[in-house]
């Protein structure tokens, strides 16, 4: 089974990926090659999920900028 691409992933995805990986992570029960593996997977969705949050953030205040009142309209 492939992974998908991180960058193609919606947040959501990388959301509930990000979660699964922090569990396997926390069990311990992973060799350390696939910890690592995980890690880096792990930082990489991690990052997609702030790439996200970023873009929602500013897609507000735009949004808040075009809409607020000028000084003249208050």
């Amino acid at each position: 089974m492939s992974t998908p691409d991180v960058e193609s992933l919606s947040y959501e995805q990388a959301r509930d990926e990000l979660q699964d990986v922090v569990r396997r992570l926390e069990t311990g029960a992973a060799s350390l090659e696939e910890s690592m593996q995980l890690w880096e997977r792990g930082e990489a969705l991690a990052t997609r999920c702030q790439q996200w949050l970023d873009g929602a953030r500013e897609k507000l205040e735009q949004v808040q900028q075009a809409t607020a009142p000028t000084p003249e309209e208050e």
